[in-house]
């Protein structure tokens, strides 16, 4: 038997002057996220979901929420628990417009931070987002162990535990990532006391919406 954790990103937030929101607390889901949410508890209402976890901000509670109200109808009678190694990437740019013509990297004082991408230079260093995120994954998977565990995160923190799982360079172009919005990226467990991942799999169940 395996241990699968599903690590799904947050729902679409409400973001209309598209400023990088980091860790900035406030941020909650669009409309549409909320119905992404839906859409991915609507996916995992089968599941044998043991352990429902997520990130303390309120875009990530936000879109577990639904996961959680549609297994404990079913009669999972499970609790979110809130897991500080699941949030976001820090970012020194957060607060700002990074695209287009307003954006804050047009002006030079904001240059040295770019001075190292491979860390990188404007915020959390990836190996530090990746160490974090695996302790939560661990902590995920022995709460679930022969069962599934699900936890909600974000965009950054889910692509460096992919590269990281496929060998990749944690340093990468942002417009190859495959992590959209309310995406589930599931690892499996297998081996003596389901602790050797075996596969990573990738689903998008609200990719309609």
């Amino acid at each position: 038997m395996s241990t699968i954790v599903h690590l799904v990103r947050h729902g679409e937030v409400h973001n209309p002057d598209r400023i990088l929101y980091g860790r900035l607390p406030g941020w909650h889901l669009s409309v549409r996220g909320r119905q992404m949410a839906a859409a991915v508890a609507q996916d995992f209402a089968d599941h044998d979901i043991r352990a429902l976890v997520a990130s303390p901000l309120q875009r990530a509670q936000e879109t577990a929420a639904p996961i959680l109200d549609g297994l404990n109808a079913a009669g999972a009678g499970l609790d979110l628990v809130t897991d500080e190694d699941l949030l976001e990437a820090g970012n020194d740019l957060q607060g700002l417009h990074i695209k287009g013509v307003r954006s804050a990297l047009w002006n030079p004082k904001r240059w040295p931070m770019l001075r190292q991408p491979s860390v990188p230079s404007w915020g959390e260093p990836y190996t530090e987002i990746v160490d974090r995120m695996w302790l939560a994954i661990d902590r995920a998977r022995v709460a679930a162990l022969s069962h599934e565990a699900v936890c909600v995160s974000h965009q950054l923190p889910v692509v460096c535990v992919q590269r990281d799982v496929q060998g990749l360079p944690l340093q990468h172009n942002p417009a190859n990532r495959r992590c959209n919005l309310a995406s589930v990226t599931s690892l499996v467990f297998d081996g003596p006391g389901d602790t050797e991942l075996t596969d990573m799999i990738y689903s998008e169940p609200a990719q309609e919406i």
